[in-house]
């Protein structure tokens, strides 16, 4: 069997997945836990195979401690179950070293599919996204600009759109207000916009956030 821990805010989430995989002959969701604080401690504790994440898990501030899990617990792979744009946060968790990708909108025998063939080694992302990933890096630097946006800078945009300051940001990424600043004018530069209304409007149209 395939042991799974699912990691996700919201009961609800909770309930429709344990229920669809209780007879699952393949897969079996072995731990739920509803912040990030607890991943770890239930991968010291248990064998997981898979990790399913959502990005918006409570605690999860930053994609770089995706990383340290990855790092930390080879043995187990994560993938992602999230409401958060695919087009954006897909290909950036896939370089953060995570092996798959599903949309919420998804049905769970999708995710049930994906699971197995991360399971085998696999690299599961939708394939409207793997066509892109493939014609961004054809494209040239000016027209793939606003693609080429750091997680870091992904991570910073998503607060500020969540009407964050830059000293609250800089508190959760654990960053130099300084920095935070930075991230900032690196966002107006390259979605070529000058204040942060026209910004967040700009990442919403893209699909950024």
């Amino acid at each position: 069997m395939i042991k799974v821990c699912l990691a996700d805010n919201h009961p609800v989430t909770h309930f429709g997945v344990k229920s669809y995989f209780k007879d699952h002959d393949q897969i079996s969701i072995v731990a739920n836990v509803g912040n990030f604080s607890m991943v770890r401690d239930i991968l010291q504790t248990k064998e997981i195979d898979i990790l399913i994440l959502d990005l918006e898990l409570e605690g999860l501030s930053s994609i770089f401690e995706i990383k340290s899990i990855l790092k930390n617990f080879p043995k187990t792979k994560i993938v992602i179950f999230s409401d958060l744009a695919e087009q954006m946060y897909a290909p950036n968790a896939i370089k953060a070293g995570v092996s798959g990708y599903v949309h919420k909108t998804e049905k769970l025998e999708t995710l049930g599919h994906s699971i197995i063939k991360v399971h085998e080694g696999k690299i599961i992302i939708n394939e409207t996204v793997r066509k892109n990933m493939a014609l961004i890096a054809k494209q040239s630097k000016s027209e793939r600009l606003y693609r080429k946006l750091s997680n870091r800078e992904i991570e910073v945009l998503r607060y500020l759109s969540d009407g964050k300051k830059n000293n609250e940001i800089s508190k959760i990424l654990n960053l130099n207000e300084k920095t935070i600043s930075t991230y900032k004018l690196r966002l107006l530069t390259k979605l070529n916009v000058t204040n942060l209304v026209d910004l967040v409007n700009k990442a919403k149209t893209l699909e950024i956030i």
